[in-house]
């Protein structure tokens, strides 16, 4: 491994009762120094410039020479700044409350998180990633994901995790669930970053159930300085009382539940929306008032593909094929995503259809991921518009199809 570039850097440690932002910036420091520095990100503005949404400080080589680079994300625009390391430690010195509530560094072994609330007060939390070894991230990869804490107490009262010789632990019946909820969270880390969300975020759970995922990301929101506001939106009055009963016992604020149908939902401002599993056309209700929120992010698992279905006239090619009951249901859902899928490009939204974790954890496993494209991506969507519409009915006409309930939804007045 090469030297590291900015062994200049080290200074001495601040004392033990120095505030937090003085450790925050010798931490910062030290990972420099030591070449283990991944990623800065500082969140939460503050003051008068709401256009401003964050800042991520990443570590260069300039002509040769070391530096720190400044990517402000705007609201329309993306402005890079390059500064020397310790003007640029200077500056980041100066933003630390002052511009921004929240920073969030990322080393190779540990996550470093400041905050700052409302009233002033300073917390410090250094997370370790165990067994980190792997070199310092390049600008383009991922930060290795936090796993989700399995003490936080709510994992317990949900049934999850339970108490072995004095420590959590994993119910063993609970083990793949646990493993659908941090895939889940590490899917939404990436579209948060790409969607460059700052706080407040909100976020909708339609046909949130036990509400394993709503907490889950709320937790995640809330440990990145992201200020949560999240709701989970169920038909059962009994999983309502449930959710709100751990809410009340641990005293957590920005996240609650409500008992509603995505089909009569109200259309709010919202920066997520989340439905998992709906049944049907619901999973097309929840898309649309996804849309209709102008959310940043829109992350569905659909199921139960039922509409398409009786419409699909065969194409005499296919019907070999097709004549299986099965496979039959496979086309019917292959095509009734493919659909959706296009829609959302048509809406402006990068989106993809993957499966999110192996079968052997859960058969409902695919993921339709959209995320609202700005800049260049999004003005070479809007010139696709008219062939992504074409793709559309030429799909329908193949099939036979009259109708689909999404293309009927936003057809609306």
């Amino acid at each position: 491994m090469s030297p590291p570039l900015f062994t200049s850097l080290i200074t001495p440690p601040p004392a033990a009762t120095a505030p937090a932002h003085e450790r925050f910036l010798h931490l910062v420091r030290l990972a420099l120094a030591s070449g283990q520095f991944g990623k800065l990100l500082l969140s939460g503005p503050v003051g008068d410039d709401e256009d401003v949404e964050r800042l991520t400080v990443r570590a260069i080589e300039l002509r040769g020479e070391p530096a720190l680079t400044f990517l402000w994300r705007h609201r329309t625009k993306d402005v890079t700044k390059n500064h020397a390391p310790e003007a640029g430690l200077a500056e980041i010195g100066t933003l630390l409350g002052a511009r921004f509530r929240n920073a969030h560094l990322h080393t190779a072994s540990e996550e470093v998180q400041f905050a700052v609330s409302r009233k002033g007060r300073e917390t410090l939390r250094v997370t370790r990633i165990d067994g980190a070894e792997a070199p310092v991230p390049a600008a383009h990869d991922k930060a290795k994901q936090r796993p989700l804490e399995m003490a936080h107490p709510v994992w317990s009262a949900l049934g999850l995790t339970h108490l072995v010789k004095g420590e959590p632990a994993l119910v063993p019946a609970m083990a793949r669930k646990w493993k659908q909820i941090n895939r889940f969270v590490e899917i939404l880390s990436s579209a948060v970053e790409e969607a460059g969300l700052a706080g407040p975020v909100r976020v909708a759970d339609f046909g949130s159930g036990k509400g394993y995922l709503t907490f889950a990301v709320h937790d995640w929101l809330q440990a990145h300085g992201l200020q949560p506001r999240v709701t989970g939106i169920e038909l059962r009055d009994d999983m309502v009382k449930l959710c709100n009963a751990v809410i009340d016992g641990e005293q957590l604020g920005g996240i609650r539940f409500d008992q509603g149908d995505v089909r009569t939902q109200a259309v709010q401002p919202l920066d997520v929306m989340i439905a998992l599993h709906a049944c049907d056309i619901a999973t097309d209700h929840a898309l649309h008032v996804g849309l209709q929120s102008r959310a940043r992010i829109i992350m569905s698992s659909p199921c139960c593909h039922k509409e398409l279905r009786p419409q699909m006239t065969l194409p005499a090619v296919l019907r070999p094929m097709l004549q299986h009951g099965i496979h039959l249901g496979q086309e019917a859902e292959m095509v009734t995503d493919s659909l959706r899928a296009l829609l959302l490009e048509s809406q402006g939204y990068r989106t993809q259809v993957f499966e999110f974790i192996a079968l052997e954890h859960t058969s409902k496993n695919k993921m339709i991921l959209a995320v609202k494209a700005h800049g260049a991506a999004a003005e070479a969507l809007a010139a696709r518009r008219p062939e992504l519409l074409a793709q559309i009915a030429e799909i329908k006409r193949f099939y036979g199809l009259r109708e689909q309930r999404l293309e009927q939804l936003l057809a609306e007045p």
